[in-house]
Formats: C-alpha cells, structure tokens, sequence
C-alpha cells in the first residue's frame, strides 16, 4: 500500500513539473487517500497485533 503511495506521489511531482496540472493534482489526490488508508490499516494491525494470549 505504502509503494503505491509512492509510486502517485512520484507521478503527482513529475506531473507537476512539466505542467500537467490536472494529472498532478489527481495524483496527488489518490497517493493522500491511500495513504490515509496505508495508516488506518497500520494503526489497526499494530493494535490488534498485540494481544496477549488467551488463558
């Protein structure tokens, strides 16, 4: 998930420097939701991930 974050965010700059504006801005739009979904994700393995065991 993370990789795909950055594979848009890699586009969203290279975009933004040759101007293309519209591609860039959309880039940048989908690599913030997959990362916002890239720490949901996180957040909820790390706390579930530490549960004890069961006596």
């Amino acid at each position: 998930m993370l990789s795909w974050t950055i594979t848009f965010l890699a586009i969203a700059l290279i975009a933004g420097l040759l101007g293309f504006t519209g591609i860039a801005g959309t880039a940048a739009g989908i690599a913030k939701i997959l990362f916002v979904i890239f720490l949901v994700i996180f957040l909820v393995s790390l706390v579930l991930g530490r549960r004890g065991k069961v006596v």
